[in-house]
């Protein structure tokens, strides 16, 4: 140890330690490094995690905003329908169904613009959901819509004293309407040759079937993803059943029909 003459040198005190069997200071100091190492450890062990989360939620929004059709930050058109019979009015059903599509918006970061259905023109570079039926003049660009894009696909005027009234018909095959009891939505998406963004159409049998159709699809695109051969162009049918008692909510996919649909 130095004497108390001798300037005191903090290197002199950690030598006298070790010379003197006071090593214990190198146990002190790999412990603090060790603790050191730890710490950086877990922060950058929980910094990873952070951004591995936040890339799989991105993965998970970009994937369910090119099923849908969408960028985020634009303003998505809405084209709502009217009752049947009954223009200039919409069933709640399908006010319902545009909360879903605004809530749906909402999480890929769009926008909404809500427009009748008797709008005209081309929807440009925003994305269109047009929603309602042809039949009885409830949704007039749906039927647009079919007609210039779906050669394959009738859907049937109502018709009380026929089966397949109101029936949707692809490719030959009716899907039978059966109010109250077991419905259809036809879904589709195509882009217009004079627009810079695709049209995603439902086109249900009844406003419960527009319903059923967003609400499933909002949640269960991935499972619809899986059975088409392309996201930029697709038809599906969704089936409803049990509405007497399950409303709106029992809805599943019934055939991808694509094909069919888009061939006169």
């Amino acid at each position: 140890m130095p004497s108390y003459g001798e300037p005191f040198l903090w290197w002199d005190l950690a030598r006298s330690w070790h010379d003197t069997g006071w090593g214990e200071g190198d146990e002190i100091l790999s412990v603090v490094a060790n603790v050191a190492i730890g710490l950086l450890t877990s922060l950058l062990g929980g910094g990873f995690v952070w951004l591995w989360e936040r890339a799989k939620r991105t993965r998970a929004v970009n994937r369910r905003a090119a099923f849908f059709g969408v960028r985020p930050g634009q303003t998505c058109l809405v084209v709502l329908g009217g009752k049947y019979n009954a223009p200039g009015t919409a069933h709640y059903r399908d006010v319902r169904a545009i909360v879903e599509l605004t809530l749906l918006a909402g999480e890929l970061g769009c926008e909404v613009s809500v427009e009748s259905g008797d709008f005209r023109g081309s929807n440009g570079d925003s994305t269109e959901f047009c929603v309602g039926g042809p039949t009885g003049g409830s949704n007039i660009r749906t039927g647009g819509h079919l007609a210039a894009h779906l050669p394959g696909v009738t859907v049937h005027p109502y018709d009380g004293t026929r089966p397949d009234s109101v029936a949707i018909e692809v490719g030959g095959e009716k899907f039978l309407f059966d109010r109250g009891n077991q419905e259809y939505a036809l879904v589709a998406k195509f882009t217009p040759e004079e627009s810079d963004r695709p049209v995603f159409l439902v086109s249900g049998q009844s406003s419960v079937a527009n319903l059923a159709a967003i609400h499933f699809l909002r949640r269960e695109y991935m499972q619809v993803a899986e059975v088409l051969s392309s996201l930029e162009r697709f038809c599906v049918l969704i089936k409803v059943s049990g509405i007497g008692t399950y409303d709106f909510h029992r809805a599943e996919l019934e055939r991808e029909v694509t094909e069919a649909a888009f061939t006169r």
